[in-house]
């Protein structure tokens, strides 16, 4: 008898650790952005200000786009990424769902936040998307753009510069109204400046302090067709960066710019590097890291992109469902 109880005592509990397997161990399914990304990088920073380390949960490593996707399919319980204000992937998940919530950041986190990257405090305010009842704390940084000094000579990075500023009413992307002569060197700060961007906003009446690069490009070889990274469809990078490319190659003679699907800042920077890509949209913060050689870019410097210009305020965001019950990230834990 004693041996038939402790054998059901076996059975119930193995049947009750394969259930806690199949469900993660009670592990929330986290979307941190794709591997080697300036969300990926971000997400973990934010997750470690609440005390959550990597086992803590299970990571998926997915584009904005299919995140927000996961979490309308109920796969992914929370999907962190870096958006414009407002980000039209959320306000899809909302009008696919119908239950979106927003999690802020505490203060404490936000503090850890600041001491451990290049982010600041921003408010989003309730009005941002209709489903917002109340102001949300999160942190921001810049998008800005760079370029290749060994492919973008002095006066294509004028053009370029120019016509970021001058052509952006012609750009539909909600973001573009970001893209101004009062917000152009935003995110400049440590970073080297193309000298035709610095010429362009000098003429304008901008006083530059940002070092200047040196150029190996040269206006007698350019070619014609240049690469523009971007990020993944389902973020802002894609469709922001397929309008810029689209108003380049209609307002500046003798070029094409095709924007590719990337992972987006780490690998636009690091492509750039390579030799691989000619223009690459990234977030301001992992630009300063590659510029210096740290974090993610440690003894492996990019000393070859240089700032063109501000692109529009990079906005941590962090989605779940209503259905999930998570009503913070401490929930996470």
């Amino acid at each position: 008898m004693k041996n038939r109880k402790l054998g059901g005592l076996f059975i119930l509990v193995m049947g009750l650790m394969l259930i806690l397997a199949a469900c993660g161990g009670g592990k929330k399914n986290i979307a941190i952005g794709p591997a080697a990304s300036e969300t990926n990088n971000v997400s973990k920073i934010i997750l470690k200000g609440y005390g959550i380390e990597d086992g803590d949960y299970k990571a998926f490593q997915e584009g904005f786009g299919d995140a927000a996707d996961g979490v309308q399919d109920g796969n992914i319980d929370v999907s962190i990424g870096i958006l414009g204000l407002p980000a039209a992937s959320i306000e899809s998940l909302q009008a696919s769902a119908g239950d979106v919530v927003m999690l802020g950041l505490s203060d404490e986190a936000i503090k850890y936040i600041e001491e451990n990257s290049g982010y600041k405090r921003l408010t989003i305010p309730k009005e941002t998307y209709d489903f917002m009842t109340e102001d949300i704390e999160t942190v921001t940084a810049y998008a800005v753009l760079v370029g290749n000094t060994d492919t973008i000579d002095e006066e294509l990075g004028y053009q370029l510069a120019k016509s970021m500023i001058e052509d952006a009413g012609e750009n539909t992307h909600a973001q573009a109204k970001q893209m101004t002569l009062e917000n152009a060197l935003r995110g400049v700060d440590g970073l080297k400046i193309h000298p035709g961007a610095k010429r362009y906003y000098e003429e304008m009446g901008l006083t530059v302090d940002a070092e200047v690069a040196d150029l190996a490009a040269d206006e007698g070889s350019r070619k014609s067709e240049f690469i523009l990274g971007t990020g993944s469809q389902g973020g802002t990078y894609y469709p922001l960066g397929g309008e810029m490319a689209n108003l380049w190659n209609k307002n500046i003679d003798g070029i094409n710019v095709t924007n590719q699907e990337t992972g987006a800042s780490v690998e636009n920077l690091s492509t750039i590097k390579d030799g691989h890509m000619d223009l690459g949209m990234t977030v301001h913060v992992p630009a300063l890291l590659a510029a210096n050689g740290e974090g993610e870019f440690k003894d492996n410097a990019v000393t070859n992109a240089a700032f063109i210009g501000h692109i529009y305020p990079e906005v941590i965001q962090i989605v779940t469902r209503a259905k999930t019950k998570i009503k913070s990230m401490d929930d996470l834990k």
